[in-house]
């Protein structure tokens, strides 16, 4: 006996539209992950190609509640300063009077100087003790060298007790003569004998007052050596 099929029942006519609709379902369902893949790629390339440049040319958005919570600055009270009346502000056609200042020690009495003190010049009476060896106008005897040795040949004493011990020589004096011609601080710088050398300063400071010495047209302290010779006559 053949076994006769119903065509309700034939599964094979159903087959190939069963396969056809899953294809297209998979097809469409890989077609949306590609685009789903593509859109997040783009997105990337996207954010990759935004730089420093512009964030920084971006506009800040500040919370207007951070604003409104700073509070606003005080403004400082101003102080009114009032100026007299010498130094306010008046018009130019309006007559000021000139302030006159008096000072407070106009009316007291100064007290008198200190008394000036002249201290005398020490250099000056340097100056008058300085004594010269070198000056411009050596002192000279009244009436020059010829007139001194006929004075001292004249005037000087030849000892008893040089003359008993046969003794001669030349005494050399030496002294100041003064800025008026006397002659100080006679001394012998070399001599012979005692007697000889107090008979030779006894003569020298006897002498009668020289011309004095000059230094730049003025008067003097000058030193002089003197040569006073003793000589036996036989």
């Amino acid at each position: 006996m053949e076994i006769k099929k119903s065509p309700k029942a034939d599964l094979e006519k159903g087959k190939f539209l069963s396969f056809l609709l899953g294809l297209v379902l998979a097809l469409s369902i890989v077609y949306v992950f590609l685009e789903l893949r593509s859109y997040d790629e783009i997105e990337v390339q996207v954010q990759d190609k935004l730089n420093i440049a512009d964030i920084d040319d971006a506009p800040v958005v500040e919370d207007p509640q951070q604003q409104e919570e700073q509070p606003e600055p005080e403004e400082a009270p101003v102080q009114e300063v009032q100026l007299p009346d010498e130094f306010k502000v008046v018009d130019n056609s309006q007559k000021v009077e000139k302030v006159s200042l008096v000072s407070a020690d106009q009316d007291r009495q100064l007290p008198p100087p200190p008394p000036v003190v002249v201290k005398p010049v020490q250099k000056e009476e340097e100056d008058d003790r300085q004594i010269f060896v070198v000056v411009e106008e050596n002192p000279e005897f009244p009436g020059g060298a010829g007139e001194l040795m006929k004075w001292l040949s004249k005037n000087v004493r030849y000892p008893e007790a040089a003359i008993e011990n046969n003794v001669s020589g030349r005494v050399i004096v030496q002294f100041v003569v003064e800025k008026d011609g006397s002659a100080t601080d006679v001394k012998v710088v070399r001599g012979v004998d005692p007697s000889l050398d107090k008979e030779a300063i006894r003569v020298v400071s006897n002498m009668p007052k020289w011309k004095p010495g000059k230094q730049r047209g003025k008067p003097v302290r000058t030193r002089f050596t003197l040569p006073v010779v003793f000589q036996l006559r036989n």
